[in-house]
């Protein structure tokens, strides 16, 4: 099972089917909260439901087209964080995250997103990161400005969101050297 150390408060986790009932908790008590960005919130309405969000994902993992991680913060269920894609010809991997509302402004997002960088970069020989964000979610805009990541463009039109369309941000860096 791939965990991952970040620093003494922070570590990654992959998700398993025995995490189901803590993350769709975790999904549950944050639904106002995550169903502003999050097009799969209004779908997720049970333990079982994200437990086969789980299977998928680790399916996915298996065979080598992404990653999803638990958030643990201090030992306890904070977040998800993924690598959406894994674009092994492009030399590229996509980053998606969110994280439970009472933990927002802790930096953990920014210390998760350094952490998958740094790992898709010098552990997967990866030659690009990418985020996208929703073009008003300021927060996830400002994680990657604060993490070095380049604007390269905004797509209109980009996710249907709970009734509405919003745009993406699109924000990238490459390897250096």
């Amino acid at each position: 099972m791939f965990a991952h150390e970040i620093d003494n408060e922070l570590r990654l986790v992959l998700l398993q089917p025995s995490m189901a009932e803590r993350l769709y908790q975790l999904v549950d008590a944050n639904r106002d909260h995550l169903k502003e960005w999050m097009p799969w919130v209004e779908s997720t309405r049970s333990a079982e439901d994200t437990k086969a969000f789980i299977r998928h994902a680790n399916r996915r993992f298996a065979d080598g087209e992404s990653l999803t991680c638990g958030i643990e913060y201090h030992g306890e269920l904070a977040g998800v964080i993924s690598f959406n894609d894994i674009h092994e010809k492009l030399g590229k991997v996509v980053i998606g995250y969110w994280i439970a509302e009472d933990r927002q402004g802790l930096g953990i997002v920014t210390r998760c997103c350094r952490s998958l960088m740094e790992y898709a970069f010098n552990e997967m020989n990866m030659q690009k990161v990418e985020i996208r964000a929703a073009a008003d979610n300021t927060r996830s805009r400002a994680v990657c400005e604060r993490l070095g990541l380049k604007l390269e463009g905004v797509i209109s039109n980009a996710e249907a969101v709970n009734g509405r369309i919003v745009d993406h941000a699109v924000y990238g860096i490459h390897k250096e050297g």
